[in-house]
């Protein structure tokens, strides 16, 4: 007869032969009893307080077979050689043709197929991405899969008030603390436009420096304007106390919006590319058509003007200086069709960002996609679904950076908090689905299942067990772990609750990375609008 009780299942073992069920506590030694429920009960385990996660190598997911693939890119390579790409800057463009570059009586420039792969052999196949305390550095390149923000978004969830509001610099300073901070988050991008600043000039300027205020890890932002780059430049040059300084740490990288789909360049991206370039800042230029709208409705015709669209980019990048450190952001949207609004969170999303990460990493170029784009206004079980396969394919395909993979609601039109900590502790699993399964000289030993099979019949006090108890597995910040009754003792939280704490816990203390000093030259010099002592 089945034996009842009312412990927490996870801490039971089934003997299916006596069909009784036994509390683990009853075989478990009292020493090691008394050791792990002591490390159980901690309120923060060790693992919040890892040095940020290592980038695993992705890869193992191809939506592609080689066929289509190949077809992908060859459909990509006529689409460039007879269609080409129109409103190209007439230098450029003069510059292009040099190189063997066709114009057509449109002047749209098209480029044959042997040029393109020329411009592909000699592309940066690894960009280095410095942080602001280097022990942040980035490899980008090669399939290795980092986490990241992204976006532009205007409106913040309120954690306070739950309700929305627009985004101020306040708001971006205090996101960008926070992936600082975060354990699985390995760059940030601006994820929110500071709507009290009032000029473009003042926006970008005010931009860089709340972000390198807040993060010591490798930067991304976007500018209004090329002329912005100088201020900008010599702003970081102060920050680092050298002239030049940047240009051999160069912790910030431009996010450029190089095309405009379909098939045209943007002038004002590519002018914003050269400046770049002439002051050493590594770039991630992006491509984000919409499938339906501004690119083919379907998936394979999107992907293939897509990756034509940023093999354009490449193009531009070859022309000023061939080999410049580059990171191809392409990142295919999608339509809803019943509204033509853009949809994130879709499977026909996850699958196309996934889907682009393989054909760059078949190029062999480094590559940026978008995922994390849920549709949900709020950090609910609907932005927990979207988040998490489309990251996860993302991911497992190989996408050097994924942008907009953390704290972005609402189609990304609004940022949150407490949702990027949430998203951290979802990108730490993923990032440790990536990894797989670990293969070692140790991993299987037929020795050890034999003692413990025929003595103590359990491996939780084995020395193997408590080794690699935090290196084999991840466990969750905020993930709710307890039995239903422990939870419902605990008031029955949600995921919300911890995630409010945690941020204010991670908001208390001001980054330190920014020397005082060099900050009051900073301020001395330009018109810096976040309040002093931020």
């Amino acid at each position: 007869m089945r034996e009842r009780f009312s412990c927490n299942a996870a801490n039971f073992r089934i003997e299916f032969a006596q069909l009784v069920v036994i509390p683990c506590w009853q075989i478990i030694p009292n020493e090691v009893k008394r050791g792990e429920m002591a490390r159980r009960h901690r309120s923060k385990p060790d693992i919040e307080h890892a040095q940020v996660t290592a980038p695993p190598q992705g890869g193992r997911y191809r939506p592609l077979d080689p066929a289509r693939l190949d077809q992908i890119v060859r459909a990509a390579f006529d689409i460039l050689a007879k269609t080409g790409m129109g409103e190209c800057p007439p230098p450029l463009a003069e510059r292009m043709v040099e190189a063997g570059a066709k114009l057509r009586p449109d002047a749209r420039v098209c480029f044959p197929q042997a040029m393109v792969e020329t411009a592909i052999d000699r592309a940066a196949k690894r960009v280095n991405l410095p942080g602001y305390i280097e022990d942040f550095g980035l490899t980008i390149g090669g399939g290795r899969v980092h986490i990241g923000t992204g976006g532009a978004a205007t409106e913040v969830l309120d954690g306070a008030s739950g309700q929305f509001r627009g985004a101020q610099l306040r708001d971006l300073y205090n996101l960008m603390r926070l992936v600082g901070q975060l354990p699985n988050v390995h760059y940030g991008l601006r994820p929110v436009v500071a709507r009290d600043m009032d000029q473009p000039f003042l926006l970008d300027l005010n931009t860089g420096f709340a972000c390198l205020k807040a993060c010591p890890k490798p930067i991304g932002i976007s500018f209004d304007s090329a002329a912005h780059l100088p201020a900008v430049v010599s702003m970081f040059d102060a920050s680092l106390g050298r002239k030049g300084g940047f240009r051999v740490q160069p912790f910030c990288f431009g996010v450029i919006v190089h095309a405009v789909s379909p098939l045209r360049y943007a002038p004002e991206g590519v002018e914003i590319m050269q400046e770049a370039i002439t002051h050493g800042m590594p770039l991630q230029i992006c491509t984000a058509a919409q499938a339906g709208a501004t690119s083919p409705v379907t998936l394979a015709g999107a992907l293939a003007q897509g990756l034509a669209e940023t093999l354009a980019g490449l193009m531009v990048v070859d022309a000023i200086q061939p080999g410049y450190p580059c990171i191809f952001a392409f990142m295919p949207f999608i339509s809803d069709l019943r509204t033509g609004a853009m949809t994130g969170g879709s499977g026909e999303a996850a699958v196309a960002a996934a889907a682009a990460a393989q054909l760059l990493l078949h190029l062999g170029l480094p590559s940026t996609a978008s995922a994390g784009i849920t549709d949900a206004k709020t950090p609910d079980a609907q932005a927990g679904y979207e988040k998490g396969y489309t990251v996860a394919l993302a991911a497992q395909a190989g996408a050097d950076m994924i942008n907009l993979s953390v704290g972005m609601l609402g189609s990304i039109m609004a940022a949150s908090c407490e949702a990027l900590v949430i998203d951290d502790d979802m990108c730490g699993a993923i990032l440790r689905a990536v990894q797989g399964v670990h293969m070692t000289d140790s991993a299987i030993d037929l020795d050890r299942i034999e003692a413990v099979a025929t003595g103590e019949g359990h491996y939780l006090g084995e020395a193997q067990t408590l080794a690699l108890m935090k290196s084999e597995y991840v466990y969750p910040s905020l993930g709710n772990r307890q039995s239903i009754s422990d939870w419902q003792d605990a008031g029955s939280p949600t995921i919300w609750d911890p995630a409010v704490t945690r941020t204010k816990d991670l908001l208390q203390e001001p980054p330190t990375h920014l020397p005082k000093e060099r900050e009051a030259a900073i301020r001395a010099a330009f018109d810096i609008r976040l309040p002093i002592g931020a």
